[in-house]
């Protein structure tokens, strides 16, 4: 193994000691005296298996295993809308081996791409803990002994991991659905939203271009959250190997959801090959997400959810751990919106099997982890492929059939992983450095301070951002109005870019993972609403901001700095149920450990 992720390992390992020691206690504790089918009532399982059909017997008899499927299908969502009919599918696969499903349960499910820039996107965060209570409340009924998780997007494969933690004693399957297929590349998209900010094509254009890359069933093919989430579950080991990024509707996708089903059955408590999901998360797999984040230039919002689904299990990571792995950890691929090619060319140039060969044998992720597979993690360097009917694995490829999407780890496109911890009298927070020039990595200039990214956009279009300067949207933080995402921005300050100014963002909200080309110092935290740093900066204030230096500062003189007063948040907004979470943003924690109130209240 590299020295470096080892030590950072270690680290985790020991600072979370306490914490992980206390996890399994639990889980060894719901293992052993905890909620079970075979504890129930004649009338709790009456009501549970009254319309179950021909499992009836079979639930009955509880000798065979049943499945829990906690399912966050619909069909707005591009990347949930295959999901259609896993479930008549999957009950047909239990049966196979003498198994029963049974869906334990729904989560809700956002779609980033329809909320993007609207006032909806202030649930977007909440819902990753929406996500995990009702994930919860499926698998409360006690009537399973494993659970295949549906979901993909954003928010969502992290809040079922989260919720699911709480069921460690459990194996547990995530089960994707594959992205669509390739539609108008994304480097054109991105042009045609640049033309569309510069007023020289109207909404018709573009919504033409919009509809011609969002075009059908499947997972959108940028690398954003979305699909920086199976990256991560293929390499924690949580998917049936080669799973991530096969296109939904082809019988190869429909083989690995069979081959998911009847994997699920062989590895609970009563059989011989026992791999409970609280044994699976470990501090090594934790490890091993990050790595692969680096490695592939995945979406900043992971440096929110992998510390949060590490708290669910009992282990403590923040951006230093990111930052010092990032420091031997390569980029080795490249992917829009850090490249022009998207996820479909990234699986034909050799996927996942190919990136986590190359860490492997650079020592960068640990192979011996608890997989949800047979073996450890070496099986995720394989590629599924059928053989007539059969599903098969074979060799990945040892060498990338396009090296301008992915390269080897010791010919890599950079040294390092591409996301930066900055620190200074601002605070604490990342940047993404993968999609930006080296020599933007550090701008100082003047602060131009909004309190909402629709004001950034009324100055854009009035001609006010003429200058150098950094953009300071602040009062966007948990506590203030639920971390909105802020890609809306990106557009427009990428045409001041290309006017040749150097324009810098600094705010307390969020940045997906379609960032882009602007340097951004994203997830300031402690965040303006609670008092932060940011509430005492005023316009003119010169900002430097430096990925090369890790600096993320407003030079002004420490006397004046400490007399000066915070200024006030705005009113909160009203709508769209925005209301409703008001206890969640009153008790949401910091970015780095999460900016989760669930997590904080419940003492994880």
């Amino acid at each position: 193994m590299n020295p470096v992720v080892e030590a950072v390992t270690a680290r985790i390992a020991n600072r979370s000691k306490r914490r992980r020691d206390a996890y399994l206690a639990f889980i060894d504790r719901q293992r052993d005296a905890g909620p079970r089918r075979s504890a129930l009532s004649c009338s709790n399982l009456a009501h549970a298996f009254a319309a179950s059909g021909e499992d009836k017997q079979t639930i009955a008899g509880a000798h065979a295993i049943n499945i829990g499927v906690v399912t966050a299908y619909n069909d707005m969502l591009s990347a949930h809308a295959p999901y259609y009919r896993y479930p008549e599918q999957i009950k047909i696969f239990a049966r196979e081996v003498g198994a029963t499903a049974q869906i334990a349960g729904g989560a809700p499910a956002m779609c980033d791409g329809v909320t993007q820039g609207q006032d909806g996107m202030e649930l977007s965060l909440f819902s990753r803990d929406t996500i995990a209570l009702a994930t919860a409340v499926g698998l409360s009924h006690a009537m399973f002994e494993g659970a295949l998780l549906l979901g993909i997007c954003d928010k969502i494969v992290p809040g079922l991991l989260i919720g699911m933690l709480r069921f460690g004693h459990l194996p547990a399957i995530l089960v994707p659905a594959g992205p669509m297929p390739s539609g108008l590349p994304n480097r054109e998209k991105a042009r045609i939203r640049q033309l569309f900010a510069e007023g020289k094509i109207g909404h018709d254009e573009l919504l033409e271009a919009e509809s011609a890359s969002y075009h059908a069933p499947g997972t959108c093919t940028f690398y954003g959250t979305a699909n920086s989430n199976q990256m991560m579950m293929e390499v924690m080991g949580l998917h049936v190997p080669g799973a991530a990024f096969v296109n939904p509707g082809t019988k190869l996708r429909q083989q690995l959801t069979r081959a998911a089903v009847h994997r699920i059955t062989e590895i609970g408590s009563e059989g011989q090959d026992y791999r409970p999901l609280a044994h699976c998360i470990d501090e090594k797999a934790i490890v091993n997400a990050a790595v692969g984040l680096l490695a592939t230039g995945g979406s900043t919002n992971h440096t929110i959810h992998l510390p949060a689904i590490a708290r669910a299990a009992g282990l403590e990571i923040d951006w230093s751990d990111f930052e010092e792995l990032g420091t031997v950890v390569p980029l080795v691929a490249r992917i829009y919106p850090n490249g022009g090619a998207d996820v479909n060319d990234f699986q034909a140039a050799g996927g996942m099997a190919f990136v986590i060969r190359e860490l492997l044998e650079a020592g960068l992720l640990h192979q011996d982890v608890l997989t949800v597979w047979k073996g450890d993690l070496g099986a995720y360097a394989m590629q599924p492929a059928l053989d007539g009917d059969e599903l098969v694995w074979r060799s990945g490829e040892t060498i990338s059939r396009d090296e301008s999407i992915l390269r080897t780890a010791q010919a890599p496109f950079s040294l390092d992983g591409g996301i930066r911890l900055l620190t200074g009298n601002l605070g604490r927070c990342v940047m993404k450095t993968s999609a930006v020039a080296p020599e933007r990595w550090t701008i100082e200039a003047p602060a131009r301070i909004f309190p909402d990214q629709d004001d950034v956009l009324r100055a854009f279009e009035a001609g006010e951002i003429d200058r150098n300067m950094v953009i300071v949207v602040r009062f966007q933080g948990p506590r203030a109005n639920g971390m909105p995402e802020l890609h809306k921005l990106m557009p427009a300050l990428g045409v001041l870019q290309d006017r040749g100014l150097s324009i810098g963002l600094v705010t307390d909200g969020r940045m997906s993972g379609a960032s882009g080309k602007v340097p951004a110092a994203i997830h300031v935290w402690p965040e303006a609403h609670a008092g932060g740093p940011l509430a005492r900066l005023r316009d003119g204030d010169v900002v430097r901001l430096s990925a090369d230096n890790g600096v993320v500062e407003a030079l002004v003189s420490e006397k004046e700095w400490n007399q000066r007063e915070c200024a006030l948040p705005p009113p909160e907004e009203q709508g769209l149920g925005r209301e409703l979470f008001a206890m969640m943003r009153q008790h949401a924690d910091e970015a780095e450990k999460g900016a989760s109130a669930m997590l904080a209240l419940a003492g994880l």
